[in-house]
């Protein structure tokens, strides 16, 4: 079995699939850059044990990390718990299967190469990728999978704290779709600003991408709060929660291969 790791700036996901490309088991955790090997192994081996999985049964192991200071300890943890040395999305030695056609190919996150990765496979090309993460970003492939570049813009959440921390009389509010746009009390304002404006913002990014691209490509959206703006806009076709682990899967699979 594979353990698939998606570091991310604010969570951590595991993954174990089995033999046929089936998730048997997934897990979240608060991404921090001091939590060593040892505090992890411990918290997924009771994980795995629970889902009637043994950490013996895991015969390798992907990573990829957008935050480098997690990278000794996720690939120690992986030597020492599972008995396996990680492959690393953006080592040389990992082979993707696209090409990158930016000015520096190197810049770009590992979480979007895999997301472009897992789209191609899952749904062909060509594609944009949202995803709802600690940033939203959008990502953009053509017709033979290549990633082509994107967009980066605040999260929802971060723009949620942003607004809270920088405005002495505005609450913290929890994201939510309102039925209204035109709220009744401060907090029914921000939660109408922030959903129904990033929602905005969203499908005009979208449209102005297309229009550039010269084509009305479909559109995959991932991430946590995916499900939440896809239900509300038809510009966003498909919703896929774990497009990020299906494209460490891909990547894996064609590596094992070669």
């Amino acid at each position: 079995m594979l353990m698939a790791i998606d570091a991310g700036n604010t969570n951590t996901v595991f993954a174990v699939f089995d033999d046929e490309g089936k998730i048997r088991g997934e897990w979240r955790a608060a991404t921090m850059a001091n939590r060593t090997a040892d505090e992890t192994g411990v918290w997924l081996a009771t994980l795995l044990q629970m889902e009637g999985l043994d950490r013996r049964d895991i015969t390798a192991a992907i990573i990829a990390s957008v935050v480098p200071a997690t990278l000794f300890s996720l690939r120690l943890l992986c030597r020492r718990y599972f008995g396996v040395p990680a492959q690393v999305i953006g080592t040389p030695d990992v082979d993707i299967g696209i090409e990158i056609l930016l000015d520096r190919p190197e810049e770009v996150g590992a979480d979007r190469l895999v997301n472009a990765v897992g789209a191609f496979i899952e749904y062909g090309g060509p594609k944009i990728i949202v995803d709802f993460g600690t940033a939203t970003t959008f990502d953009v492939i053509d017709d033979k999978g290549n990633y082509l570049g994107g967009a980066i813009a605040p999260g929802v959440n971060l723009s949620i704290e942003a607004l809270h921390k920088a405005s002495a009389q505005l609450p913290r509010v929890a994201i939510g779709r309102p039925e209204r746009v035109i709220g009744k009390n401060t907090v029914q304002a921000i939660r109408a600003g922030i959903f129904w404006g990033y929602l905005s913002m969203i499908e005009g990014l979208i449209a102005r991408i297309r229009h550039e691209l010269g084509t009305p490509a479909e559109v995959i959206a991932t991430g946590g709060l995916a499900p939440l703006f896809a239900e509300c806009s038809a510009i966003l076709c498909h919703s896929d929660p774990d497009l990020t682990l299906k494209g460490l899967y891909a990547v894996h699979r064609r590596n094992q291969a070669q």
